[in-house]
């Protein structure tokens, strides 16, 4: 096989140290992106000239590769692994392979993915298919949509961004930026295969209960609140006129508190109607 290989190679002029680099990028990064760097501008050419012997030797072992040559990246899926727009296949696999996520990394990918499907329904989508978001933005959908915070201190902030850059869901400019409210970041189209269509319905149909709730929740406070605002005045029309009827028997006038309570107004006419009796 080795020979095979070689003899492939030599054809294209590349050699098998070159060749090896390439598969060991693949598989220690999962992805290659052309316009994250000069070693990826480079990688990516030379997968292009050894596409086939590339996906050939990755599928002995079950690995999947999904190319896409419009936005011009490279992806690297695990064998038994869900890939959205590819066939699925039946192969066992333990998750050697397989990147495992926090749960702040989680909660921030399907945010990432929310927010990019709103920019592509808006047509804000630029000609490498990335969409750029503001920290705010994304901070706001994050609490709107699961109910959590970006980390309040700044390395675990940092790290969090630096994962999602290295697994090329984001692009930044510079990570110190993170520090200034106006930071802005660019998300990569491959965030689609990162997180399907129905794992996003689920997620948005969640966040429509709670909203619905809410607003019928307000409603009745304000409904409630009103209805406590008319029952307190008319308990103070009634305190007016019982006052005026006490006054008219020329009954000696007692020393007034200077203010009167909420609580003082609403017992005001029981009070009253005692003395009257």
């Amino acid at each position: 096989m080795l020979n095979s290989i070689e003899q492939q190679l030599e054809k294209e002029g590349i050699q098998l140290k070159e060749f090896s680099e390439l598969i060991i990028r693949l598989m220690d990064y999962g992805v290659i992106c052309r316009d994250e760097s000069q070693v990826e501008q480079t990688l990516y050419d030379r997968y292009l000239r050894l596409e086939h012997l590339v996906q050939d030797y990755l599928s002995i072992m079950g690995i999947r590769v999904q190319h896409d040559k419009r936005f011009q990246f490279i992806r690297c899926f695990p064998p038994g692994a869900q890939v959205p727009g590819m066939d699925e296949d039946d192969q066992p696999f333990n998750g050697g392979l397989r990147v495992r996520l926090s749960q702040n990394e989680v909660a921030l990918v399907l945010v990432l993915r929310s927010q990019y499907d709103k920019a592509l329904r808006e047509g804000q989508v630029d000609e490498q298919g990335c969409v750029l978001v503001s920290l705010e933005s994304l901070s706001i959908a994050l609490k709107n949509l699961l109910g959590r915070s970006l980390p309040e201190q700044m390395t675990e902030r940092k790290s969090l961004f630096r994962r999602l850059r290295q697994l090329r869901l984001i692009q930044l400019s510079s990570e110190d930026a993170l520090e200034s409210a106006e930071f802005w970041l660019k998300i990569r189209p491959m965030i689609m295969s990162y997180v399907s269509d129905d794992v996003l319905s689920t997620l948005l149909a969640e966040d429509e209960s709670p909203v619905e709730v809410g607003d019928e929740e307000s409603e009745s406070k304000v409904e409630n609140e009103a209805t406590d605002e008319e029952n307190q005045s008319q308990a103070e029309a009634s305190t007016e006129e019982e006052a005026q009827v006490n006054e008219s028997d020329d009954q000696p006038e007692e020393p007034q508190e200077p203010s009167l309570t909420a609580i003082d107004v609403e017992d005001g006419p029981s009070v009253f109607a005692q003395e009257t009796n």
